[in-house]
């Protein structure tokens, strides 16, 4: 996995466990601020694991007790940022990370200790789930630097809370505490558990069907960028899911009036 990693191996830890991927933030010396060779990581990562059958769902995090992350690591601002050409290139960098997170086809979590400040807040938005701990903070500052939100960022968090508070958040940098983001969905529940209970929730995701997890997903994709008519894609899960061992299995367990085993559906030889 260091390979894939590159510089950024030792401040993103990749663990697996039992169909679940973990990638934790871990620069403490720098709140686990999000540096460029982290985003670019970010890139190469998400396709790897898209590609591993054995990555069911992934979960983002920062150590445990947080915080998640302090955002963008400002001592490159004045480095690899320090022309308007070189903070282009940097922001680049910055939105093919997120979008790779965006992009994955499988099921994402955040888990939230702690604060998520600008990047972080990228990161964890860029997740299907988020859950936090009640101390957890929220905000995006780029009206506190002089930048300009990107495009892509500012849909995804438009599409994830409206118009009306993704205005209040960019227009005035301010920190959102944790019933205030549960309020307005940012995030999706709120937990003093907030370990426990990430761990619940990604073991159910992997005991569900995975085709229809992937289908879900692309289809959510596709009514969030408004689309609304059934294409050639949307057509191939259908057919993927009426062809798979899971559909099998659903039908199976339905029919015996007992809970399905998805798990065991999709580790059976094909054919």
């Amino acid at each position: 996995m260091n390979d894939v990693l590159g510089e950024a191996a030792g401040a993103l830890v990749v663990t697996r466990e039992d169909g679940v991927t973990t990638v934790t933030l871990n620069r403490p010396e720098r709140h686990n601020a999000i540096n460029l060779a982290m985003w670019e990581a970010f890139g190469r990562l998400m396709p790897a694991l898209a590609d591993d059958p054995a990555v069911e769902v992934v979960v983002f995090r920062g150590p445990s007790g947080g915080p998640f992350s302090a955002g963008a690591d400002i001592s490159e601002f004045t480095t690899l940022r320090k022309t308007p050409e070189d903070a282009q290139r940097y922001g680049d960098a910055v939105a093919s990370g997120e979008g790779a997170i965006l992009r994955f086809p499988k099921p994402t979590i955040a888990l939230v200790e702690g604060f998520a400040i600008g990047g972080g807040s990228q990161v964890a938005l860029a997740c299907d789930l988020r859950v936090c701990e009640p101390g957890a903070r929220f905000g995006i500052t780029p009206a506190k630097l002089g930048i300009v939100y990107g495009l892509q960022s500012t849909a995804r968090l438009v599409d994830v809370v409206g118009p009306a508070w993704a205005s209040y958040i960019l227009f005035t940098g301010e920190l959102v505490d944790a019933a205030t983001a549960l309020r307005i969905g940012l995030v999706h529940e709120v937990r003093d558990d907030v370990e426990a209970r990430t761990a619940e929730l990604a073991a159910t995701l992997t005991g569900r069907a995975q085709v229809s997890l992937l289908g879900a997903k692309a289809l959510i994709g596709k009514v969030t960028a408004g689309i609304r008519e059934e294409d050639d894609e949307v057509r191939k899960h259908y057919h993927d899911s009426l062809h798979s061992p899971e559909y099998a299995e659903g039908v199976a367990a339905f029919l015996a009036k007992r809970a399905p085993d998805f798990r065991a559906a999709r580790a059976r030889p094909s054919g």
